[in-house]
């Protein structure tokens, strides 16, 4: 792996709007490049309910991920991908093998909830 990023001052950090949501459906998304699923996330009632296409499928089938917890950018500009808008981008860490490993929290928090 390589270095740490070079340093950035506290509010940059604040520019990326990271939040907490709850994944409702998880779907094949065939018509992307690299293998990944369709996902529809309620971020509560301030962020609303986004979609975002996710290269999670090493790890994880669609069943597994409805009503799992996931962390994500909500205010990057949407993306095309294929035929689907994605509107956030969900966070996780490569394992060894470089499959997508969501983050999560280990304690119950409200939709919605932002990153600090």
């Amino acid at each position: 792996m390589g270095q740490a990023s070079s340093q950035i001052g506290y509010e940059d950090f604040e520019r990326v709007d990271i939040r907490i949501g709850t994944i409702l459906k998880a779907e094949p998304f065939p018509e992307a490049r690299k293998p990944a699923y369709r996902l529809t996330i309620d971020f509560g009632p301030q962020i609303g309910v986004k979609t975002s296409s996710a290269q999670v499928t090493k790890h994880y089938v669609p069943g597994e991920l409805v009503g799992r917890r996931v962390a994500a950018v909500v205010n990057f500009p949407p993306r095309q991908i294929g035929p689907m808008k994605s509107e956030v981008l969900c966070l996780g860490f490569p394992d060894a093998e470089g499959g997508v490993v969501l983050v999560d929290v280990d304690r119950d928090v409200p939709n919605g909830g932002k990153l600090f």
